[in-house]
């Protein structure tokens, strides 16, 4: 029986044409060929009017923060559930994170939470568009313009979800996202910054560069900065994953929709909310266990000793022994319980691009094979 995996990308002929292309010719004169290509493109997707092509999301993250002066002394309000990229940069310029609490519909940043932390310290808010659902950006945004307050969009997980028809990625000043090999759209590595503020943009630039200011040939550097540049050959694999994205978008949704379809009625899971006014790209499929007496790590090795790979929802952030120094954990349960209450009881299912609808009809039934079994052994 072959395994499944949790994730993995989808891989044409057009990505190995566009990537022999740019090993072959994207050197000399040409060598930005396919950045520029690549990231005209992705601006005109997300609809901003500047994109940088980088290595990574947590590098977009950091870049943004230093373009607009944050650091030690300051405070970022982040989500408790999200990936510890989210909120690492936050370190990396000395200011000080501050966790707050989801929604439990969306898992996403609960504007509610966001409101109630803010200090006279607070300089920024990164919501992360978690598995690829949108937070009630419009809350969001209204709360942040009042306290002059820098949004950060954290769109990493959720290339082509949509927000009263705006695309992720383009609520905030700044927009980022991840090309990690996981997600809808790969570049093996890699990330992108979007944002309309031409002054940001061209900061990020400079520092992106180990300060060297665009065209300088004399290799004369303003500063010590950054060395935050994609490949050539990334950014034709991402050119060619970008031309295809509504193709990619379209299997992640039909792929949760078999999944619906197979758990839809099943009243201990609940699964990846949408709201009317989003579309949601489900990176991840993912699913919350109403039943508290079955354990999600049994329930885990179940499915792996079946050859079904899963992961766990992500920890609360205040949890994880990284931020330890500085949070206790007992005390952050009661302020974000919403977070501490899903965490425990999350997994996300297979998603990648790879799957068929038989794949899925497999995985459902295992999994409903195993909570029943679970469940009347407790």
């Amino acid at each position: 029986m072959n395994r499944i995996p949790v994730s993995g990308p989808s891989i044409s002929k057009k990505e190995i044409d566009y990537v022999t292309d740019a090993v072959t010719n994207a050197w000399y004169g040409n060598a930005s060929l396919y950045h520029e290509r690549f990231e005209n493109a992705f601006s005109s997707y997300i609809g901003t009017k500047y994109a940088m092509a980088l290595p990574s999301c947590t590098s977009a993250i950091h870049l943004t923060l230093l373009s607009h002066g944050i650091g030690p002394g300051d405070e970022v309000i982040v989500p408790e559930i999200t990936w510890i990229a989210s909120v690492a940069p936050v370190i990396y310029v000395g200011a000080t994170p501050v966790f707050v609490d989801i929604d439990e519909k969306t898992w996403c940043l609960s504007a509610e939470s966001f409101e109630k932390n803010i200090t006279p310290k607070t300089r920024a808010v990164i919501p992360v568009d978690l598995y690829g659902g949108i937070p009630d950006m419009d809350s969001i945004r209204k709360i942040a313009n009042a306290h002059s307050i820098i949004i950060i969009e954290d769109a990493a997980e959720a290339i082509g979800s949509e927000y009263n028809g705006k695309k992720s990625g383009s609520f905030g000043n700044v927009g980022v996202f991840s090309f990690h090999g996981s997600k809808t759209m790969t570049t093996g590595e890699g990330g992108m910054l979007v944002t309309n503020d031409e002054a940001i943009y061209s900061r990020a630039n400079i520092l992106r560069d180990h300060g060297r200011k665009p065209g300088d040939f004399s290799f004369f550097n303003s500063e010590v900065a950054f060395k935050y540049k994609m490949s050539g050959m990334q950014a034709a694999l991402g050119l060619a994953q970008l031309e295809r994205i509504d193709e990619l978008v379209d299997k992640k949704r039909c792929i949760f929709n078999w999944y619906l379809k197979e758990l839809g009625s099943v009243s201990d899971l609940t699964l990846n909310y949408e709201p009317s006014n989003v579309k949601n790209s489900y990176w991840m499929v993912s699913a919350i266990i109403n039943n508290r007496t079955i354990d999600k790590e049994a329930l885990r090795k179940h499915l792996s000793d079946r050859g079904i790979d899963t992961r766990p929802f992500f920890h609360p952030l205040s949890s994880l022994p990284a931020f330890s120094y500085m949070c206790d954990s007992n005390l952050m349960k009661i302020k974000n319980p919403v977070s501490y209450k899903l965490s425990p009881s999350g997994i996300n299912l297979p998603s990648g691009m790879n799957l068929t609808e038989e794949m899925v009809s497999r995985i459902c039934s295992e999994l409903k094979d195993t909570l029943f079994k679970i469940a009347h052994s407790n």
